[in-house]
């Protein structure tokens, strides 16, 4: 939706050739312009996370964690990177529909909680990368945190970016119609991004970024201006949903 409009927040060709190939009326789902929005400012925020990371790691290694038919890789990719798509397995059925594995390029049909998948990667002293992008608040806390801490075990320094609610909007937001539609269910949230950093010895917060601070709010109109600038101004508005940084 976005990428047809004239100044887009974020273009990405690739899913409207997908959309276009499956038969599925997605007007159902009856996503807010609002969080239209938010969804493709996330997806450019993470996007930079990773061409950042790889300008100075050009042939690391890149996880992507509940990647959905995403094109993330085709976005960033250095024509180095070593990269995992990993998803349940009926995702990762409909994604072989659109995507081929390459000698670079590979997916994992696996649940992210049986933590069996990992071994299916070999960094060989290579530093990775772990993204999860709308993932983690569909996980319980003490599936989030055994997810982390066998990550950092596997792949010792690695970097960890994810998007979280807070604890207040992980449970007001069951009431969206987008949610309600699809019957998914919203587990955790998360207040204190320092409370990752107890779960072991070494785990460091580099950013906790806010979706306030993107510069694409100035392509929005008025109403949506006002209301990033007023959400900005206040602490818990702006953790209701951001995106965190870890050194692992």
């Amino acid at each position: 939706m976005e990428s047809r409009r004239q100044n887009p927040i974020f273009f990405d060709r690739t899913s409207k050739e997908i959309l276009d190939r499956i038969e599925y009326d997605f007007a159902n789902l009856k996503i807010p312009r609002k969080t239209a929005v938010m969804l493709c400012i996330r997806a450019k925020k993470m996007d930079d996370y990773v061409k950042e990371f790889l300008a100075s790691h050009p042939t690391s290694i890149v996880i992507h964690l509940g990647c959905g038919l995403d094109s993330r890789y085709m976005r960033v990719d250095n024509g180095e990177v070593e990269w995992y798509d990993l998803d349940m397995p009926e995702v990762i059925e409909l994604r072989r529909k659109f995507y081929e594995e390459t000698s670079r390029y590979r997916m994992i049909s696996s649940s992210v909680n049986n933590l069996g998948w990992i071994s299916a990667i070999s960094a060989q002293g290579r530093l990775a990368m772990v993204i999860a992008e709308g993932l983690f608040m569909y996980l319980k806390e003490e599936e989030v945190k055994a997810l982390i801490l066998a990550l950092k075990e596997a792949f010792p320094g690695c970097l960890l970016v994810f998007d979280a609610y807070s604890v207040l909007t992980a449970r007001s937001v069951r009431e969206h119609p987008s949610i309600k539609k699809t019957g998914a269910v919203i587990h955790w949230g998360i207040d204190d991004a320092s409370a990752i950093e107890q779960l072991s010895e070494g785990i460091r917060l580099k950013e906790e970024w806010y979706f306030t601070q993107a510069d694409d709010i100035k392509k929005l109109g008025f109403g949506f201006r006002l209301a990033f600038g007023i959400a900005g101004l206040f602490s818990a508005a702006k953790k209701a949903h951001r995106i965190l940084y870890y050194s692992l």
